[in-house]
């Protein structure tokens, strides 16, 4: 397995193309507004080195016997799931951020389930070709990007009925050694961080979208594929000198980007589905559920600690003894607790499928992110509640190191800050500043990419689950429970 610098050290070998601002980054493993979100990824492979993770962090590949990194892992029983979601609450309490290897996984175990199940009915040889490219990507303990969110154009319009063809990814030319593909993939989390993307469809669809039915794996650095960098809130501050404070998480971050595919080349060996458009749905709902049973790991793990820090808050405040404050804070462990429960129960119910690897019940998986659109909402507005107006309100890190002369006492403008922002008696200025730019990161700033807007649309937005919900909710057993005890006929 690899190191945490080595991955590092991995990203500058490839030639990825990278866009931010208008302009191609020639450095970008190095730019300060991309490097916080690599540092995320690097933990995943720090935490797989730590003899007291290893339990959560490594497991033993079903495909070649070989000790692996747990991401790169096809779950075997109910208790993989249920580690699954323990090591994604250990890693978001590391780093407070997205670590983005969970879209990776959950693709891995979706695609190795359906192309299964289409080489039954039509054999093809979609899974052998997966579990070769797996076997290559645990041997060689990569990132893997899962992509499904197409563009989609026109919504209500199906992908063949759309104006421009390429609102979703598609196959504009079949050759005898492969495939070309045009489109985009929106919103992909770790997209740049990644050696490797595995596209899937977006939608079920019909026999007239099959050119559109179309999944495959693709190096990062392919010809034709580039990467354009997504904004989040305050992130330039990342690029301004003397910032480490106000950044709110100087060390740690997500990253989200348009991936755009310019008549891609893919060889028949990555090739994982090509116009049986019967399982676009099968493998778009089977990711779902997966990545709907990772919040209630992910969020969990960033939510203690926001927690955490809400108390932080409370105690340099010198308010932390009041009740008031005591029940905001039993409440936020309540919501951040049953949304954990949420992600255990779908997966200790989890079951074997026809190719073997386990998957969770998906039914316990949508109510698990439906409650995720809802909860972390409600936990950063209880931390914006105790924390105060200080943390948006306060002055930049310069101003309290600022030697600038104002007044008639001869102050400095960085001995005035610390004088008026200071809490309570050996708490200093600093600490309280550090706690304030944090909670200001988690609520509103950038870290609210992945901690609050995630929450709502990641893994689908919260009608796709509850679409999900009235399919799998069984509505009418339920009223056959009712007819036998009423004696209905």
């Amino acid at each position: 397995m690899k190191t945490a610098q080595e991955y590092i050290e991995s990203l500058r070998k490839l030639n990825t193309r990278v866009y931010m601002f208008g302009e191609k980054l020639d450095n970008w493993v190095d730019h300060p507004m991309i490097r916080p979100s690599i540092n995320c990824v690097a933990m995943t492979y720090a935490c797989a080195e730590d003899p007291q993770n290893a339990e959560l962090m490594t497991v033993t590949s079903s495909l070649t016997g070989h000790k692996i990194n747990r991401f790169t892992h096809l779950h075997q029983s109910t208790e993989d799931l249920i580690n699954k979601v323990k090591m994604q609450r250990l890693l978001g309490q590391k780093t407070a951020s997205c670590f983005q290897r969970c879209v990776g996984m959950d693709s891995f175990n979706a695609v190795f389930s359906t192309t299964f199940e289409v080489d039954e009915k039509y054999g093809t040889r979609y899974h052998e070709n997966f579990k070769k490219f797996l076997t290559m990507v645990q041997d060689e303990d990569l990132v893997v990007d899962g992509a499904m969110t197409d563009p989609k154009g026109d919504r209500s319009k199906a992908p063949h009925e759309q104006a421009d063809p390429d609102m979703f990814l598609h196959v504009v030319e079949r050759r005898a050694d492969g495939i070309v593909v045009c489109g985009a993939k929106c919103h992909q989390t770790g997209s740049v961080n990644s050696h490797w993307h595995i596209f899937m469809p977006t939608i079920s669809m019909t026999e007239a979208d099959k050119d559109w039915a179309v999944s495959f794996a693709c190096p990062t650095d392919a010809e034709g594929m580039y990467m354009i960098y997504g904004r989040q809130s305050c992130d330039t501050r990342k690029m301004e000198e003397d910032s480490s404070i106000d950044v709110g998480n100087a060390k740690f971050g997500g990253q989200e980007a348009l991936v755009v595919l310019d008549h891609v080349f893919i060889p028949n060996e990555y090739i994982f589905l090509n116009g049986e458009y019967e399982f676009a749905g099968m493998m778009v709902e089977r990711f779902a559920g997966y990545h709907r049973q990772s919040y209630g790991g992910c969020k969990v793990g960033v939510g203690d600690v926001v927690i955490g820090a809400t108390a932080l808050a409370a105690e340099y405040n010198g308010v932390e003894k009041a009740s008031a404050v005591k029940d905001k804070l039993i409440e936020m462990t309540h919501l951040n607790e049953t949304l954990y429960c949420c992600g255990i129960a779908c997966s200790s119910q989890g079951f074997k499928t026809k190719a073997g690897n386990y998957q969770i019940d998906l039914l316990l998986a949508n109510v698990c992110k439906q409650n995720v659109t809802r909860f972390p909402y409600e936990i950063v507005r209880l931390a914006e509640d105790v924390a105060g107006g200080l943390m948006v309100t306060m002055p930049s890190q310069k101003d309290f190191h600022s030697e600038t002369v104002v007044g008639r006492s001869g102050e400095t403008i960085g001995e005035i800050c610390n004088k008026f922002f200071v809490g309570r008696e050996g708490v200093s200025t600093e600490d309280r500043q550090r706690v304030m730019r944090f909670l200001e990161n988690m609520c509103l700033g950038a870290a609210a990419v992945g901690y609050r807007t995630e929450s709502m649309h990641g893994a689908g937005s919260p009608q796709a689950q509850r679409i999900m919900i009235a399919r799998q909710g069984n509505i009418q057993g339920k009223k056959q429970f009712a007819k036998d005890i009423a004696g209905i006929r």
